[in-house]
């Protein structure tokens, strides 16, 4: 009887293990998740997808949590150059191709700066994280981000 009971507790266990893997594999609106030659990295993050939304983006903001992040949805892919204009907080902005891919990363933005932070062309997708996380997580041209806004035929990480 106790080892049917034992039993039962591991097949418990091992059933939480496949459910809790497949959650966090699942894609969701509110978090992003990278992967490179650091790892895999995984950011809660707020969706800045209209023209207002966009030209908001983090200003006015004196703190933001560790692994928290703004992502920036373009409509087609563009040549993406941001500033910081009343933005209070030093940023890294990792810039994304259309499938997902970053394809610049600049590090450590500076707060209130007028000068534009030119991503490049052909960018679709612009995560904003807090300054410094992206050199201290692998983050850099190459790395692959999971997010369900990504067309997922063509997305080089897709959601499923």
């Amino acid at each position: 009887m106790l080892r049917n009971l034992w039993a039962g507790v591991v097949l418990a266990c091992l059933n939480l293990l496949v459910v809790s893997a497949a959650g966090a594999a699942t894609c969701t609106e509110d978090r992003v998740t990278l992967r490179g030659p650091g790892g895999q990295s995984s950011f809660s993050v707020e969706l800045a997808d209209t023209d207002a939304e966009r030209s908001l983006g983090l200003m006015n903001r004196e703190t933001m949590p560790r692994f928290s992040g703004m992502l920036f949805v373009f409509d087609a892919p563009q040549r993406a150059v941001f500033w910081m204009e009343n933005t209070l907080i030093p940023l890294d902005m990792l810039f994304l191709d259309d499938n997902g891919v970053v394809q610049h990363v600049h590090e450590n933005a500076i707060p209130l700066d007028r000068t534009g932070i030119d991503g490049g062309s052909g960018i679709r997708y612009v995560l904003e994280i807090n300054g410094g996380l992206a050199s201290m997580l692998g983050l850099e041209p190459g790395a692959e981000l999971r997010h369900p806004v990504l067309n997922q035929e063509t997305a080089a990480w897709p959601c499923n």
